[in-house]
């Protein structure tokens, strides 16, 4: 007789999730190290993102991710997240997110989790361990960031549990209350000087990393002198670079077919040279030592944002809070579901 049955079913809201990640920080950027290593080792399947746009709202999308992870994780599921650039006007969050994940023995969803958490966490960590790796240190004189909303929050959480040693932060916002309000919080919370600055190139100046977390969607930086010091630029939002910059440093990313696509800089870039060259490899490279960086050159690490590091971070966080007896478990969801 077989003994395969479905897993129970278990809820888990952003309290619970937000608990764990606010307090393992270091933990995380092992986890997400661990994803990006078995993803490069080819024990993984992840297609490619579709994404739902809406006609009368030309901002707005629905992107779903689904993924499978193996190696010590095996895990399978999608996440399914919104970003409704507007709704920032109406003091609501830009974007909202679920994440289902499934049981690889029967295919059962076994975690219904809040998920824009986990993928801020997950697109934070994945930056650090970038910036880490690229830098070769936990040190950064001066840190520029561009955009000043829960992306850039959830990086410089990171830059600080991990203990980072930071001088001095330059920031810029279209909407410069925001930036002001980030500046304030990092003043409570550094010893590092946090300025606002007047315009988007005084986030480069003079800055060993640059962190970019708009919701640009087309090139609004063209002039490659911007990085003429050698900065290393984490390009969390894609398509903030025109290629023009992208040409005039090296490029990283975490999975080239999956960034050189959707009018991302890295794709208009081989649109405009009608071939790849121009990116020297990926973050495993770099973690492998496949590929070392140039410190006589710019670094630009253009993540795509992978749904198996999504699956990495919420299987932990799944994991921690059932041993905790936290979530809310749904024994009857599939009662009745026939064979």
């Amino acid at each position: 007789m077989s003994t395969l049955a479905p897993p129970p079913l278990t809820v888990i809201g952003a309290g619970d999730i937000a608990a764990e990640t606010d307090r393992h920080r270091t933990e995380l950027i092992e986890v997400v190290r661990a994803a990006y290593l078995t993803h490069d080792a080819g024990d993984s399947a992840n297609p490619h993102s579709s994404f739902l746009r809406f006609p009368h709202q030309e901002r707005s999308r629905i992107i779903s991710l689904p993924a499978y992870l193996g190696g010590a994780f095996e895990v399978a599921g999608n996440k399914w997240i919104a970003s409704f650039p507007d709704n920032t006007r109406h003091g609501v969050p830009r974007a909202s997110a679920t994440l289902i994940l499934n049981d690889c023995a029967t295919g059962y969803p076994f975690a219904c989790m809040e998920s824009s958490i986990v993928s801020a966490t997950r697109t934070a960590a994945s930056a650090v361990l970038g910036a880490q790796t690229l830098l070769g240190a936990r040190r950064a004189r001066r840190v520029g960031i561009v955009g000043t909303g829960l992306i850039a929050q959830h990086v410089w959480r990171f830059l600080r549990d991990l203990d980072w040693e930071i001088d001095a932060f330059r920031l810029f916002d279209l909407d410069p209350a925001a930036a002001g309000r980030f500046a304030a919080a990092l003043a409570k919370d550094t010893e590092a000087e946090p300025v606002v600055a007047d315009k988007v190139e005084e986030a480069f100046t003079d800055c060993d990393l640059v962190v970019l977390t708009t919701v640009a969607g087309e090139p609004h930086l063209h002039d490659p002198r911007l990085l003429a010091h050698n900065p290393v630029v984490l390009h969390l939002s894609l398509r903030d670079l025109a290629p023009e910059m992208i040409l005039a440093a090296r490029n990283f990313t975490d999975d080239v077919d999956h960034a050189v696509r959707e009018r991302t800089s890295l794709h208009l870039t081989e649109e405009r040279t009608g071939n790849r060259d121009f990116i020297d490899g990926t973050l495993a490279d770099l973690l492998c030592e496949r590929l070392r960086r140039d410190h006589g050159r710019p670094a630009i690490f253009s993540p795509f944002g992978l749904g198996v590091l999504d699956l990495a971070v919420g299987k932990w966080v799944h994991d921690r809070v059932v041993v905790a007896g936290g979530g809310h478990p749904e024994s009857d969801f599939f009662t009745g579901v026939g064979v």
